[in-house]
């Protein structure tokens, strides 16, 4: 049983005000980018992004007051109801949705905002994955329990992807952290670095040089990695079993890429291995982006006088492509220390993850870890141009009342949990 507590006592006001930082910070930046000085709006005006975004901040007050003072039992007694519910919703999104830039995956509220059911889904899956592991028994070691396991984590995706919303799927690569903390072994994040570096030399090399070198690969394992006992035909089987799924995952990218990838996002990944191939298309975001924090040097251009974000040089400034308007007008030095600011975020919510004495609050702690990291990493990856432009935000700093929902709903519900820690018995 657990028994009432201060919520003011028992939350971690250190973690809250890291969120606060970014949050505060996020809204500026945001400013920034629509910043016209030709036309100067205060900054509390709805006719623009950060005004509106003002508006989503208040809110997230209101979300956080629910979320602390509901019984954080409910979190874990009602985390497959949740489930259930956002795969419905998923569902309905594809009917529902008005269509953005081809994808089916934005419900309109009225003329003004709309809301992506695709951010909650990470909330409510990481809710139902701790449930799941944490549940008596369940050991993701176990084939049956990992396989139970990885559809409740690749379910949602897969529906997203219905809603040609291919960025907001690959998030849920995430918990792949999530699961090798739990006891997955450590083959399977192995294979998957592997398949993901495999995806990476076909992107830039002949398919059929892939293979080739695959072929070596194999042959170096055998006869410099396995000793003479070990060479037996069962370990010959296992390694030609190998090298052909291997290959067959080789000749897949390309149907993946034509097939399921839709064509801005095809020719994005064009853009990632050459740059050049689309200037002033595809490739004109990423350009613009690296020119913008290039430009702002050590210590930037200064507040609201940026000339790339300014002039409208990069597309999505004020969401996607954010942290280029950090660059500009904080420069290195600003954007080292917003980075050390998310740095001492994941570490807190780590540290806290293992304090847990509830196993379904740990693995919730590194749910929530691992989607941070995830978004962090890329997002700024393909601000500077290491990763491609796959369009998911910035925690708590890009643009938009359903990302700054989200990533709320899912860090205060974590610190709801936390605040009970040390009461539990």
């Amino acid at each position: 049983m657990a028994r009432d507590i201060d919520i003011r006592e028992g939350i971690d006001w250190t973690t809250v005000w890291l969120y606060a930082a970014l949050v505060f910070f996020g809204w500026l930046n945001i400013y920034a980018a629509v910043y016209n000085p030709e036309n100067p709006i205060t900054i509390f005006s709805t006719s623009h992004n950060a005004g509106k975004q003002l508006l989503f901040i208040s809110s997230t007050f209101v979300l956080i007051l629910i979320i602390l003072f509901v019984d954080y039992k409910v979190y874990d007694s009602f985390a497959y109801i949740f489930y259930g519910f956002v795969i419905l919703l998923l569902i309905a999104t594809i009917f529902l949705a008005t269509e953005i830039k081809g994808s089916r995956s934005w419900i309109k509220l009225g003329s003004t905002f709309s809301l992506q059911p695709a951010e909650f889904s990470k909330i409510f899956t990481a809710l139902a994955l701790a449930r799941f592991l944490s549940t008596q028994g369940v050991n993701i070691s176990k084939v049956r329990d990992a396989i139970v396991a990885g559809l409740l984590v690749f379910v949602p995706p897969i529906i997203i992807i219905l809603q040609k919303e291919t960025g907001s799927a690959l998030t849920f690569a995430a918990f792949i952290a999530v699961f090798y903390r739990e006891g997955l072994p450590g083959i399977y994040p192995a294979l998957g670095i592997a398949l993901a570096i495999l995806f990476v030399l076909v992107l830039f090399f002949n398919k059929f040089y892939v293979v080739a070198g695959l072929a070596v690969a194999c042959g170096l394992f055998w006869y410099m990695f396995l000793k003479r006992y070990e060479r037996t035909r069962q370990n010959l089987i296992r390694l030609g079993g190998v090298f052909v799924i291997a290959s067959a995952f080789v000749f897949g990218v390309k149907f993946f890429t034509t097939n399921v990838l839709q064509p801005h996002q095809q020719k994005r990944i064009q853009v990632l291995v050459n740059p050049d191939s689309d200037p002033l298309g595809a490739g004109w975001n990423v350009t613009q982006s690296r020119v913008a924090i290039s430009s702002g040097g050590i210590i930037g251009k200064g507040y609201l006088q940026g000339t790339q974000t300014k002039f409208d040089f990069v597309p999505e400034q004020s969401t996607d492509f954010i942290f280029c308007t950090v660059g500009e007008e904080w420069g290195f030095v600003g954007s080292v220390v917003v980075i050390l600011i998310f740095a001492a975020l994941l570490n807190r919510i780590i540290n806290l993850a293992e304090k847990q004495r509830s196993k379904f609050s740990r693995i919730y702690g590194y749910c929530v870890a691992s989607i941070l990291f995830f978004h962090l990493f890329v997002n700024i990856g393909m601000t500077i141009g290491l990763m491609p432009v796959i369009g998911i935000p910035l925690p708590f700093l890009s643009y938009g009342g359903s990302s700054l929902w989200s990533f709320t709903i899912l860090l205060f519900i974590f610190l709801k949990l936390d605040a009970h820690r040390s009461y539990k018995v």
